[in-house]
């Protein structure tokens, strides 16, 4: 059987090695593109590797800490980015899997939202360019239940209603600005906490969450939900997000691909 420490060192190595070559396939396809002649001579030209993907390898490399989602969970989020980065991709929670994030999505516009301003601090002065906002949660897992069905209220399944002034209680307030102004492709939910009973626990986050992916002015949002074995994410995200909307499954990570609604005709859940 192998040991906590092993385990650890694997999967260390899988994401070193599925780093490494997401590294070779970007630089030689641009290699590929950028051949010149000399002398009737192809010769290749030099491409640097990329701040967002150098400091990955090294962080990665370096640390003892690997990001809590398994190597198959990642894979979900990152066969998706894989087809879709550049991208803009809003993530609840800052954490050990942060550089990852933007590293598989080179290019594109990653941001971080994070309940606890200290570890912010402690992130920006490591690797400056994170970007990453504080944001206060006023809920508890203890009224988990009461918004639940608060939720099924008609102002709640109002599709057209201002996400900046939201008449929903469940709805997050006070959000950075960046949240408004950008159109996100893919929205991961690994975060607030929601495992202390005084924890402000997920629930607006995946409501939230499913009201800007309603309210995209075309196209579809790809919506990722970790920790899905509890039962506040399980619920929230089956009732929010909709099962008719659900893709996949893979252990703790549950994927949803949510369409507009601005035309009018869908109901909130298909």
């Amino acid at each position: 059987m192998e040991t906590k420490t092993q385990k650890f060192f694997n999967l260390k190595l899988l994401l070193l090695g599925f780093f490494l070559l997401f590294m070779v396939l970007f630089i030689i396809r641009p290699i590929q593109q950028q051949n010149y002649v000399i002398s009737d001579q192809i010769v290749p030209s030099c491409t640097k590797l990329p701040p967002s993907l150098a400091n990955t390898i090294i962080h990665y490399t370096t640390s003892n800490i690997t990001p809590q989602q398994t190597l198959k969970e990642i894979s979900v989020t990152a066969r998706v980015l894989e087809r879709k980065s550049p991208c803009n991709f809003l993530v609840f929670g800052l954490g050990h899997d942060s550089l990852m994030w933007i590293a598989l999505n080179h290019g594109g516009h990653t941001v971080f939202l994070e309940e606890d301003s200290s570890w912010i601090v402690t992130i920006q002065k490591r690797h400056p360019s994170v970007e990453s906002y504080h944001v206060v949660y006023n809920t508890k897992l203890t009224e988990a239940n009461s918004l639940l069905e608060l939720g099924q209220s008609p102002e709640c399944k109002n599709v057209s209603g201002d996400i900046r002034f939201p008449s929903c209680q469940l709805a997050l307030k006070g959000l950075p600005s960046v949240f408004y102004e950008v159109e996100w492709d893919l929205i991961m939910i690994d975060a607030p906490t929601g495992w202390r009973p005084e924890a402000p626990g997920r629930m607006g986050a995946i409501y939230t969450a499913g009201m800007v992916a309603r309210q995209r002015r075309e196209g579809e949002t790809d919506v990722f939900v970790h920790d899905v074995d509890r039962a506040i994410e399980d619920k929230f995200s089956k009732t929010f997000l909709c099962e008719g909307y659900m893709k996949e499954q893979e252990g703790k990570i549950r994927h949803f691909t949510i369409p507009s609604h601005t035309g009018g005709e869908l109901s909130f859940c298909p």
